[in-house]
């Protein structure tokens, strides 16, 4: 009676269920909501939610002429321009995927991921009877993308009789902050009009960039050598995920963003899920991001300092080095499984992380965690995952 592209049945992991049976003892060092982790900045304009023109509901599928002039605001606040015509509003990132995925693929074909990343990717493609396959970012070289590796997976899938039709890039990266480069994304764009796939470029983290190398990308869709789309919201941008607004940025050869515009366009006329609410409170919501996204970097960087002086250089523990977005990554003893390790950490030391095989890492042994939460739970967390590594083999 039911799709395969929902799961028969739902089998919590081995971790899942320990965290279950200690739930309520944990410090979870995995929180990564900006609203729940005690920050002080001021909520959303609420009187902008209640203008009375909220009352009225006259949609435009590509989102409001008011609400994508704040986008491109915001962009041009990051020195690029975005002409309203180039910008779809979407409910989040996910959303954003997932009408991506519509527009350019059909089922079966394949888009390409970053390995390490973020496990967003594998539901959303199932959904839309999409293949994923992987490409690695090598950790010799900082985590960078590399266009030979992406060349090796569109060949390989070639010679199965697959078809890609997008690359995505986390740019930066998470977990482990890495960008694109100026040459290499030059390369990409060759090679994207060569194999006919186009780009996609998740930049959610764009605000929370701290140690950039000279020549890193920072909006792939300020170019329009290939048919490119930058992804963005306010989730991140202003840490407002509860007001569920996102955006695709397009850009490329003309008769490729002509075509891709109106395919979108007719994807989000089948939804019109964007609130009339929040795209009218949008230029006041994208107005105060700075204020939340200072408090933000504040704490990241100040559990930052904290982590590193638990973990010093030359230890046992390589905490490595912060580039970009909310995240920190341990590298630690491969002494036990990762998952054994997770797992003894929740239940012997009463401290939650995320294991590095959840984020495709090549081998072991990763540590994931979140430097959103509160500073004096982060410390206590941090001091018990110290002494859970510290017991490792004994």
């Amino acid at each position: 009676m039911f799709s395969g592209k929902t799961p028969d049945s739902h089998t919590a992991n081995r971790l899942t269920r320990s965290v279950a049976r200690h739930q309520g003892t944990l410090v979870d060092l995995t929180v990564s909501n900006p609203t729940t982790v005690g920050l002080t900045t001021a909520p959303p304009d609420l009187e902008a939610l209640r203008s009375p023109a909220n009352a009225f509901y006259e949609p435009d599928p590509r989102g409001t002429a008011l609400a994508r002039r704040a986008v491109s605001g915001y962009y041009a606040g990051h020195g690029v321009e975005a002409a309203v015509e180039r910008l779809v509003l979407t409910a989040s990132s996910s959303e954003a995927y997932s009408w991506l995925f519509k527009v350019l693929c059909d089922p079966g074909d394949s888009v390409l991921v970053p390995a390490p990343s973020y496990p967003l990717l594998d539901a959303l493609a199932e959904l839309e009877s999409v293949e994923l396959a992987r490409y690695r970012l090598p950790p010799e070289d900082g985590w960078a993308v590399h266009t030979g590796a992406i060349v090796e997976c569109v060949d390989r899938l070639a010679a199965s009789g697959k078809r890609v039709k997008a690359v995505v890039l986390v740019n930066p990266n998470n977990p482990t902050g890495s960008s694109v480069g100026e040459p290499e994304l030059e390369r990409l764009e060759e090679t994207a009009l060569c194999h006919g796939f186009a780009l996609i470029s998740d930049e959610v983290f764009l605000d929370y960039r701290f140690a950039d190398r000279p020549g890193d990308v920072r909006i792939a869709a300020a170019r329009d050598r290939a048919l490119v789309f930058s992804l963005g919201g306010l989730s991140k941008a202003a840490a407002l995920p509860q007001m569920k607004l996102g955006w695709i940025l397009a850009n490329g050869p003309a008769a490729l963003l002509e075509e891709a515009l109106e395919r979108l366009e007719w994807v989000a006329d089948s939804f019109l899920s964007v609130g009339t609410p929040v795209q009218n409170a949008l230029a006041s919501m994208i107005g105060g991001r700075h204020r939340a996204a200072s408090e933000v970097r504040d704490r990241i960087l100040e559990n930052d300092r904290r982590l590193r002086a638990a973990f010093p250089a030359g230890g046992p523990v390589d905490v490595l080095p912060l580039r970009a977005g909310w995240t920190a990554v341990l590298r630690v003893p491969a002494v036990v499984p990762e998952e054994e390790l997770a797992v003894s950490l929740v239940e012997r030391h009463g401290v939650l992380v995320h294991p590095g095989y959840f984020f495709e890492f090549p081998h072991e042994a990763f540590l994931v965690l979140s430097l959103l939460p509160n500073p004096s739970l982060f410390e206590a967390g941090v001091e018990r995952l110290r002494c859970g590594i510290g017991a490792l083999g004994r």
